[in-house]
């Protein structure tokens, strides 16, 4: 008996994150619909490993680059963060199975595409080529 009101619970809490998650994303969302990035002066915190260091990391331009898209300027988009760009479309997908929406068939496709290390190796590979100083490795930096 306890097993099923463990995997109640368990199902509970998944769906409140998965709806925190949404209205996260929808909150995020309304901000950059509001608030340009890119304007001198806005409340957004600059990104904190450019500021320290003066390298790019895998996520920057990603604010702009989500502000873009949401105004409908894909090439915006694309130049402020092209990895995060062709990214997101996966990432509901990424987060189906972790929240236990999946269905079964798909889980073993959902695990392979949610194995971090691939991912780990293209980000990683992502910030240093973004950091290159000459072509065609100078167009992965934001802006």
């Amino acid at each position: 008996m306890s097993t099923t009101t463990d995997r109640s619970a368990d199902q509970g809490a998944r769906r409140w994150l998965a709806l925190a998650l949404a209205l996260g994303g929808v909150a995020a969302a309304l901000v950059l619909l509001r608030v340009d990035p890119n304007a001198a002066g806005n409340p957004l915190p600059p990104c904190p490993s450019q500021w320290l260091t003066g390298l790019y990391c895998p996520g920057c331009g990603a604010t702009r680059m989500l502000h873009a898209l949401l105004h409908g300027d894909l090439g915006q988009a694309l130049a402020m963060n092209p990895l995060l760009l062709f990214a997101l479309p996966l990432m509901p997908f990424l987060l189906l199975e972790p929240l236990g929406f999946a269905p079964e068939r798909w889980k073993p496709a959902l695990r392979r595409l949610g194995d971090a290390r691939p991912w780990a190796v293209l980000v990683i590979g992502y910030a240093i080529a973004r950091n290159l100083p000459w072509w065609p490795f100078s167009w992965l930096a934001p802006g």
